[in-house]
């Protein structure tokens, strides 16, 4: 006799589902799918597709994340795709080019390191892991033929990238014409019942549901979750753009990197990245809406939020304190790297020493940094891009708002 599961009432479900949701199509079989699970005992298949070329997880890949959790709280089976073989193909990366792929290898490892992060989020042991190179891999040329033949140039041409780049004289490889077939594939393999991604996905995902069909299963619900918008307030959240907040990062990064979100995002971060309740959520929105309440004492509530999430409480008031010394209290962080100064260098215009010491990448980028007054050395702003740094006994450079070192000049 199979094992009782313990699923809420559809109604606690769908308004944990429907939370920082941005579509589900269609909901009305979202809600056929859980009546039936009710009735059969019977959790639904829901399924996320790991992307292997990014291994290092923010912030913005939490919030689906999250929702693949919450799934699982509400007694249902969590699969986490790894796109080993997809990541070999390569995918469009929305920014009018392709994306380069990974080998085998590349793929297997960064999918490992995908889930050792994810794991802060999601039930390991409740987490089922499959490997798409299982099924796709053993596909020969007249199965992709038939697989093909299923679906049309003109429809993939409906995908807004693909558009942009075809309008634009782009060239659109015919392996990326490929690539959503191929995810379509995962979600016949492992008959998923939902599927989740960003609304940057939702093309990719409806051809998953159109290809079901073709092989005569019920098609999967798409639920798309809005992409966060990074630190900076206008672009999604990018480690490329160093708008991020690394799951991964020390206490006091994640905690400084919150304080510096703007405050319309504040309630955004809330219901996207952490689990408050609806209860809490509803006294934070009154609050940011009282004029006499000062945004910051609740953004700084969602940073140790989120360093007790992804470390600990006590984690969280040590950053917090930390924060404090180094910004309120015009302090030094308790504990500054040291850098060794070649003894035969006497000195270096401020432009090489930032660029020396390994805080940009190149002399442009640390011109930009001092012409933006983020440059101090000893307390000091430097204002001159030409100003020459004496290197004897010891001096603290800092470069931005949490980037310290302390130089060591024999």
């Amino acid at each position: 006799m199979d094992k009782k599961i313990f699923f809420p009432p559809l109604n606690e479900q769908m308004d944990l589902i429907k939370r920082g949701t941005s579509e589900i199509i269609p909901e009305e079989e979202l809600v056929q799918k859980l009546e039936k699970s009710l009735k059969e005992n019977k959790p639904l298949n829901i399924k996320l597709g790991c992307d292997p070329t990014r291994p290092d997880l923010h912030l913005g890949h939490s919030v689906v994340l999250r929702k693949l959790a919450q799934f699982q709280q509400l007694g249902h089976q969590a699969i986490l795709i790894i796109g080993d073989f997809t990541g070999m193909i390569g995918d469009p990366s929305g920014r009018n080019s392709s994306r380069p792929p990974l080998s085998f290898e590349e793929a297997r490892e960064n999918g490992k390191s995908y889930f050792e992060q994810a794991s802060k989020i999601l039930d390991r042991v409740k987490t089922k892991i499959v490997h798409n190179s299982e099924w796709l891999g053993k596909m020969t040329f007249e199965d992709v033929i038939k697989l093909a033949s299923k679906y049309t140039i003109a429809r993939m041409l409906e995908r807004d990238d693909f558009t942009k780049r075809y309008k634009g004289g782009i060239p659109i490889s015919m392996h990326e014409i490929l690539y959503p077939l191929a995810q379509a594939m995962d979600s016949v393999a492992i008959k998923s019942d939902v599927e989740l991604g960003g609304t940057d996905q939702k093309f990719n995902l409806l051809v998953g549901r159109d290809i079901q069909r073709e092989f005569g299963i019920a098609p999967q619900v798409i639920l798309t979750m809005p992409l966060l918008v990074g630190t900076d307030g206008v672009e999604k959240m990018s480690k490329s753009l160093d708008n991020y907040i690394g799951i991964n990062e020390s206490p006091k990064e994640i905690y400084g990197k919150t304080l510096s979100i703007p405050d319309d995002l504040i309630y955004l971060y809330y219901v996207l990245t952490t689990d408050a309740t609806n209860q809490e959520l509803k006294q934070f929105g009154q609050e940011l809406a009282d004029k006499e309440v000062n945004p910051r004492n609740i953004k700084r509530s969602l940073a140790r939020k989120l360093v007790e999430m992804y470390h600990s409480s006590e984690a969280a008031l040590d950053a917090e304190a930390e924060f404090d010394n180094i910004f309120v209290k015009k302090g030094l962080p308790d504990e500054i790297e040291e850098f060794n100064v070649d003894p035969s260098i006497k000195e270096l215009d401020i432009l090489d020493l930032i660029v020396t010491v390994g805080f940009a990448p190149s002399k442009g980028e640390a011109r930009r940094l001092v012409s933006q007054g983020g440059v101090t050395v000893d307390g000091e702003k430097i204002a001159d891009i030409k100003e020459i740094i004496k290197l004897d006994g010891t001096k603290i450079l800092k470069v931005g708002k949490r980037k310290f070192i302390k130089l060591i000049c024999n």
